[in-house]
């Protein structure tokens, strides 16, 4: 499985969905935030996530639990045709291979791994950060919630313009 690359954000194609994932890293407050957000072929968003991670050593480790995130929330909301879509081609090449990680991240791979057996369809891209907005305006929120905040089909409010903008040029 390669990994595809986007310049801008696009609907996903037929009845699957697309998951966009962020991260943020707080070194201020030893801690990261994750940002996810569920939308289908009219680009409607169908969930939405801001939780706040554990402290990490950098940014590829941040990505990557963000991206563990993405797929363990997609799986306890219901979806079964995803695309999973991040700004960090490192993380979303090495995710695409499929094949074993023997770094100290190995462990986050292989879950995502697992993970990423259990949809009916799956797979995974890479788009620019200025189209990946809404995920990177929720993972830099998270800095301001407790544990973790769930939206279910309606847009979260850090990132409502975004999610509309999107909409109208897509609709």
């Amino acid at each position: 499985m390669g990994v595809e690359q986007v310049q801008q954000w696009e609907p996903p194609t037929g009845y699957s969905y697309k998951i966009n994932v962020d991260a943020a890293v707080f070194a201020e407050i030893n801690a990261s935030g994750f940002g996810v957000v569920v939308r289908n072929e009219r680009a409607e968003v169908m969930a939405s996530l801001a939780a706040k991670g554990p402290p990490v050593q950098d940014s590829e480790e941040a990505k990557l639990l963000a991206c563990r995130k993405a797929l363990e929330f997609a799986v306890d909301a219901g979806f079964m045709d995803v695309v999973l879509e991040g700004d960090s081609l490192n993380v979303m090449r090495a995710i695409s291979t499929g094949k074993a990680n023997r770094s100290r991240l190995g462990h986050i791979y292989e879950d995502i791994q697992c993970l990423a057996a259990g949809f009916r369809s799956y797979s995974v891209s890479f788009v620019k950060r200025s189209a990946n907005g809404v995920a990177h305006a929720l993972a830099c929120f998270a800095k301001n919630v407790g544990d973790e905040l769930v939206w279910l089909e309606e847009s979260p409010p850090p990132a409502f313009e975004p999610c509309i903008l999107t909409i109208i040029v897509f609709n």
